[in-house]
């Protein structure tokens, strides 16, 4: 998720309109991911996916660089050497992290279904405030409470309470893969907030797309058959969730006030179970959907709540200077 500036930024109906697309394209994506499975590996589906996604940013990074170019002219040549050595190292070190991540979700979905895996992803919102209470953050109890309803809203999402021993495999993958986006996101938060991101993005998709390569030759068998049957899947979600999503984020957070713009974007889950339902004919029972809603009200406090704290140590700092 971008960074935005400090200060309340005045929400346009365009910017959420725009993040509400994203949202939905991010849900959807999850359907794409599910139905691609049934005709290729989880490396083969997440190389062809990214490589689909570095065709899409790049051209776009570079579009971007002349724009700017002509904006502000050159930089100096050892500043842009410079530059472009971090974008590289970071680049490389995001994509490790993403390769890890994303295939940990792939994986889910040989055994879980996409509302499930849609939902668990989203648990990186608890992780990423956890992570960084490690590196000297504090966490408010409005946050600890989020964190506790979130393992609540888990445990009616994943776990049968008549056979407590059934735990599915898929769902602790999709648990996994949250616990290393949220080292993906926090790395971002730390490390890149200066960097360009469309060029950060299109390395660590083609780093992606080699390491999932690498590792679809070893344990997997691809074949250009089972690759076009799964065409639709592979392009939709390299395509339109890794490249168009990725910049339709950017162009809506402009537009609108980070608190709205996260709250908006965590709805890709709410966007996975409704279209699951209705595309896959796969309804959740009463109990998980309850999960899901308690989940989602724990990701929606969680971000007034973080908003909240931010906005009260700006006004601390406003009024000691």
């Amino acid at each position: 998720m971008a960074d935005s500036a400090n200060g309340k930024k005045k929400t346009t109906l365009l910017g959420v309109l725009i993040l509400l697309l994203t949202a939905a394209i991010w849900g959807t994506a999850f359907i794409a991911q599910s139905e691609g499975m049934k005709d290729v590996g989880c490396f083969t589906f997440t190389c062809t996916r990214s490589i689909l996604g570095v065709g899409v940013l790049l051209p776009f990074s570079m579009i971007k660089d002349s724009v700017s170019i002509k904006k502000h002219g050159r930089r100096e040549p050892a500043v842009r050497r410079a530059a472009i050595k971090k974008t590289i190292i970071l680049g490389l070190i995001l994509g490790v992290i993403l390769t890890v991540a994303t295939n940990l979700q792939q994986f889910a979905f040989n055994y879980s279904s996409a509302g499930k895996i849609a939902f668990l992803t989203a648990l990186y919102m608890f992780f990423v405030p956890i992570i960084g209470m490690f590196g000297g953050k504090k966490i408010s109890a409005p946050m600890w409470v989020c964190v506790v309803m979130g393992i609540a809203g888990m445990f009616l999402l994943t776990v049968n309470p008549s056979d407590l021993t059934a735990v599915n495999l898929g769902d602790v993958l999709a648990f996994l893969g949250a616990i290393a986006f949220a080292f993906h996101i926090t790395f971002i938060e730390k490390y890149c907030s200066e960097s360009d991101g469309a060029k950060l993005s299109c390395i660590q998709f083609a780093v992606v797309a080699v390491l999932s390569g690498i590792l679809m030759f070893i344990f997997e068998k691809p074949d250009m058959t089972s690759i076009i049957n799964a065409g639709i899947p592979i392009l939709y979600a390299g395509v339109a969730s890794s490249g168009i999503a990725y910049t339709l984020q950017i162009v809506g957070q402009k537009r609108t006030d980070a608190t709205v713009a996260s709250i908006i974007m965590c709805l890709e889950s709410v966007f996975a179970v409704v279209f699951e339902a209705i595309i896959l004919k796969n309804i959740m029972s009463v109990r998980e959907i309850i999960g899901c809603v308690v989940m989602l009200a724990a990701i929606i406090i969680s971000q007034l709540a973080e908003a909240g704290v931010g906005k009260k140590e700006i006004k601390n700092e406003t009024d000691a200077s």
